[in-house]
């Protein structure tokens, strides 16, 4: 008894002077070099950044996402040429221990299939919407393997993902994707960071944008982390903003060049 009165209060002093247990704290950058860069946002959703070179701009960041679970991972959007979509293979299969199940391509543009053939060259298949690969096709872009009508929805450790059109915006074919299980969305060049431009407009339908990313809103109504194809994550002030500023503001304003 007089050995249990002793345990018990040596107990209490080992409990309240551990340190507290540390809660993971996102975002974290994972990996930097010259041509990618590779954030955590969640516990299973990290944010691939590429450079689009472009004659009136420079380096352009462009942004895509990785999805994983159960040792597997999906990618949506390629970074922009090989040496980075390389990268962000070897990072996966190498210091993140992933099996790549699949590459998704959210439009047509470069930005978002540039780094294809990589991924093709090992063995990882690419999914697209059928509007997709036909725009890819006409515009001599790298070809996705396998065709969805408007949408695809499939599982990485046990969760599932969804890729859907919900309508034109950005391009007429762009599709968005939504991870419920962590209410994560990546709204690719149809969403807009908070104060950007309309960018480039060469094949948008820009009288359409608004209403289509209300069916969003609507559709995922307790998004809490969106990813847009440029610029900085947030929140669902990110579709907000973009409703705004395609319902508000005036086509005449013109075309702003950008990687879009």
């Amino acid at each position: 008894m007089k050995s249990l009165l002793v345990s018990i209060p040596a107990l209490w002093f080992v409990i309240a002077c551990s340190p507290p247990s540390k809660q993971a704290a996102y975002p974290q950058e994972l990996f930097r070099s010259e041509e990618l860069v590779i954030t955590q946002v969640s516990e299973n959703a990290f944010i691939h950044t590429s450079y689009l070179q472009t004659d009136d701009f420079g380096k352009v960041a462009c942004n895509g996402l990785v999805l994983t679970g159960g040792g597997d991972a999906f990618v949506f959007d390629t970074p922009t040429d090989d040496q980075s979509s390389a990268s962000l293979i070897e990072w996966l299969e190498d210091i993140g221990d992933f099996q790549l199940k699949g590459v998704v391509p959210t439009h047509f543009h470069k930005d978002c299939l540039g780094g294809l053939p990589v991924f093709e060259s090992r063995g990882i298949p690419s999914y697209a919407s059928h509007q997709t690969i036909k725009f890819a096709g006409e515009n001599n872009f790298p070809l996705p393997q396998h065709g969805f009508a408007d949408s695809l929805s499939f599982q990485v450790g046990g969760e599932i993902i969804l890729a859907k059109h919900f309508g034109q915006g950005h391009t007429e074919d762009n599709v968005v994707v939504y991870f419920p299980s962590e209410d994560v969305l990546f709204g690719g060049c149809l969403i807009k960071e908070l104060g950007a431009q309309k960018g480039f407009l060469g094949d948008a339908n820009v009288s359409a944008w608004s209403q289509t990313v209300e069916t969003i809103k609507q559709r995922f109504p307790d998004v809490k982390l969106v990813v847009p194809g440029h610029g900085a994550f947030g929140d669902v002030g990110l579709l907000d903003y973009t409703i705004e500023l395609f319902r508000t503001r005036h086509f005449g304003e013109g075309r702003f060049q950008n990687t879009d």
